[in-house]
């Protein structure tokens, strides 16, 4: 079975038929940084991180380019609110959310471009578009005209232009030929960053930003085009229209992540209930958290709760335990271990990681069988098939992300614990228990855990 994938363009499942064959192309609308991201942003991340990783792991060399929003009538909200550059805001909370990819083992992007940095290519195609009788400069602003493109516009959202409602996106909606007319670029405003243009200086419209960005890195046709159904209308929409308007093919897949939710309502900041990463990771571990988002299908809600979080969190620890005790009897695991079949099928059936994540647990019940019964040869078969499968998605707790490669502190804590549990074996020769048992509340005190299994004492931070 080949991957087949969701495309909202079509409403269908579809068999992923790549541009160029044994590469794969992916444009995923990015953070707009006017706040720090709570865990709805980040899901859409970590949803398109393990597409990265099986579309590799089929034999694809994937270009993954995730941009970001750094100009935004949000931003320059922000800035006036808090008496500071709209850069200042931008940059703040575009190293808030590298953090919170970068915690929860998101892999970098192949490229991460900044709206800011693409004027040039916005400029060229307005001008495209402009020539082709799709677009027009009015006022110092340049909108799209979806009158010129009537037969087409709405295909994504499922909408009929005649139903849909003015595209509010200007103070003044006589500068338009028609009030759905869309903002692809907005003349100066005091106190507003400037972009010189051949029609007057001004500021990107959200919706050019990102048409420029993916063709320029990916090419006027590319394979997948992913973000949060919420953007569907206006913004994918909007993309699709100017883009294809101007002559380039775009997007051939659209892919569309659920929302978070909590009681039913989309998580916002403005409804209060934002649950910033910082704040989750002190919950549970980032590695925990990852798997509570990368749980659910990708294209379902999720409606969240601290008891859903922590229930996901002891799954998670069930395979882990199972990989550390395997470990300890298996020290050679076979990185080139094929995958259970199952899995593969689960994840070629549009990234069904609810379906995968129930391969991992069964064999992780038949590892924990296989460990009881002493069977080496087993337990060195089931283990490599768990972390090849937590390594496509991104979850192998033995992998150099979750164990702190570069800062760890392992071998130092294995020296210091070595010395204590070294004193507290001899005090159990000797039946000394009461010194024994000061030595393990004293690792206790200071957050380690303290474990007798048959290959001797294991320790690990206290959860």
């Amino acid at each position: 079975m080949s991957l087949h994938i969701y495309d909202t363009s079509t409403r269908a499942i579809r068999e992923f038929v790549p541009v160029e064959a044994g590469r794969a192309s992916i444009y995923l609308c990015g953070a707009t940084v006017q706040a720090p991201p709570h865990i709805g942003h980040i899901r859409s991340g970590v949803n398109f991180d393990v597409l990265r990783r099986w579309l590799a792991r089929s034999g694809y060399d994937v270009t993954f380019c995730r941009n970001v929003t750094d100009i935004d009538d949000k931003i320059i909200r922000v800035s006036a609110e808090e008496s500071v550059p709209w850069f200042v805001v931008a940059e703040r909370n575009q190293r808030a959310f590298t953090w919170a990819y970068d915690t929860l083992g998101c892999l970098p992007p192949t490229v991460e471009p900044r709206a800011t940095g693409h004027v040039p290519e916005m400029i060229t195609l307005m001008e495209r578009l402009i020539s082709r009788g799709h677009a027009y400069a009015s006022g110092g602003d340049v909108y799209f005209d979806v009158r010129s493109y009537a037969d087409h516009y709405g295909k994504l959202s499922n909408q009929k232009l005649e139903n849909m409602r003015a595209a509010a996106d200007t103070d003044d909606e006589t500068c338009k030929r028609d009030p759905r007319d869309f903002a692809l670029w907005k003349g100066e405003k005091p106190g507003e960053p400037t972009w010189p243009t051949p029609w007057g200086p001004g500021r990107p419209g959200w919706h050019l930003e990102c048409s420029a960005m993916a063709t320029k890195y990916l090419g006027p046709t590319f394979d997948i085009h992913g973000g949060g159904i919420d953007l569907i209308f206006p913004h994918h929409e909007n993309e699709i229209a100017q883009s294809q308007a101007a002559g380039d093919g775009f997007a051939r897949y659209w892919m569309h992540n659920g929302m978070l939710k909590i009681g039913a309502e989309k998580m916002s900041k403005s409804l209060g209930n934002s649950l910033l990463i910082p704040e989750m990771v002190q919950k549970v571990r980032p590695v925990e958290l990852r798997y509570y988002l990368a749980a659910p299908h990708y294209r379902s809600s999720i409606d969240y709760s601290e008891e859903a979080l922590l229930e996901a969190a002891a799954a998670y620890q069930r395979i882990e335990g199972f990989v550390t005790r395997a470990a300890e009897v298996i020290h050679d695991v076979d990185a080139d271990a094929p995958l259970p079949q199952a899995f593969a099928d689960a994840l070629d059936d549009d990234l069904g990681t609810p379906q995968a994540l129930a391969v991992v647990h069964e064999v992780v019940r038949e590892g924990n069988v296989a460990l009881s019964k002493g069977d080496k040869e087993a337990v060195a078969r089931l283990l490599a098939e768990t972390q090849n499968m937590l390594d496509v998605l991104g979850l192998d707790p033995r992998s150099p992300q979750w164990r702190g490669a570069g800062s760890d502190l392992t071998p130092v804590v294995d020296a210091l614990v070595a010395v204590a549990l070294g004193q507290r074996k001899s005090a159990r020769e000797r039946k000394d228990y009461a010194a024994a048992d000061a030595i393990r509340d004293q690792l206790a005190a200071a957050g380690i855990t303290v474990e007798d299994t048959p290959h001797g004492a294991r320790w690990e931070l206290s959860r």
